[in-house]
């Protein structure tokens, strides 16, 4: 009995296959492939796995991305389910507007930091932040409550943006400096700064509204480069959104295991 978790971004499919749909269940395999090569993963990395009892899914990919995972997932006789935001779940409640229209990977990145922060001993605000494709900084107070969030150009948008509307800047990347003298320099630790920028304001916004400074969680391909430049303390967790999966799974799941 096994529990395939997928994760499907702008940019790649990461996937997980674990023990149990349990948080704290053992991996058994992981991978990833760029959304070019989803059509391969039968063929190719999900070849060899055992089939999984359930799979659950968190996609902000497209519908033609989506029929096409779902393609590939024919080789196991198991329907995979998707997560949709909804006002509540697994202890964590969507302030959204519209709570539907919430990112599926934002809100099951919350979750995950929300139950990461719990089996720590651990119940204060929270400031998540996801580097990827785009940039998302989410505010959750003491209690589980999502109060909103930001987003933002990533690092690649933002140097593509300047490049189609400015002449004269297809330079190469960058390092981040305090205080660039050079173009690629200036560019790259411009969009840095601005990251930066937007989590630290996050930081502000909730500590003056809970009223005690929030824990801050990063997640994202990208949220190692980020590190160096932050300032305020963080910690970095490359499988967020699994983690958050894992959760949503063991109330799902569990009449089926």
């Amino acid at each position: 009995m096994t529990f395939l978790a997928l994760d499907v971004g702008n940019t790649r499919l990461k996937w997980a296959q674990y023990e149990t749909p349990v948080a704290g269940s053992p991996l058994l395999a992981h991978g990833a492939v760029f959304l070019e090569n989803i059509d391969k993963l039968a063929d190719e990395e999900w070849s060899g796995l055992p089939a999984p009892s359930c799979i659950l899914g968190c996609i902000v990919a497209g519908d033609a991305v989506k029929r096409r995972v779902i393609e590939q997932m024919e080789l196991w006789d198991v329907a995979p389910r998707w997560v949709i935001p909804s006002a509540q779940e697994a202890g964590v409640t969507n302030g959204y507007d519209h709570p539907a229209r919430l990112g599926a990977d934002r809100w099951v990145a919350m979750i995950g930091a929300r139950h990461r922060l719990l089996a720590q001993g651990i119940q204060k605000p929270c400031v998540v932040v996801m580097v990827g494709t785009a940039v998302t900084v989410e505010a959750i107070d003491a209690s589980g409550k999502f109060l909103g969030g930001i987003i933002l150009p990533g690092h690649g948008i933002m140097l593509r943006a300047l490049e189609s509307g400015t002449a004269g800047l297809h330079v190469p990347t960058g390092d981040v400096k305090d205080f660039p003298t050079n173009t690629s320099d200036a560019l790259t630790s411009g969009g840095t700064f601005a990251i930066a920028g937007a989590v630290q304001r996050m930081v502000e916004n909730i500590t003056r509204h809970c009223g005690e400074a929030p824990e801050c969680i990063m997640t994202g391909g990208a949220g190692w480069k980020m590190g160096p430049s932050m300032s305020v303390k963080f910690e970095l967790v490359e499988g967020l959104i699994f983690d958050g999966l894992l959760e949503i799974a063991s109330r799902r799941f569990p009449v089926e295991l």
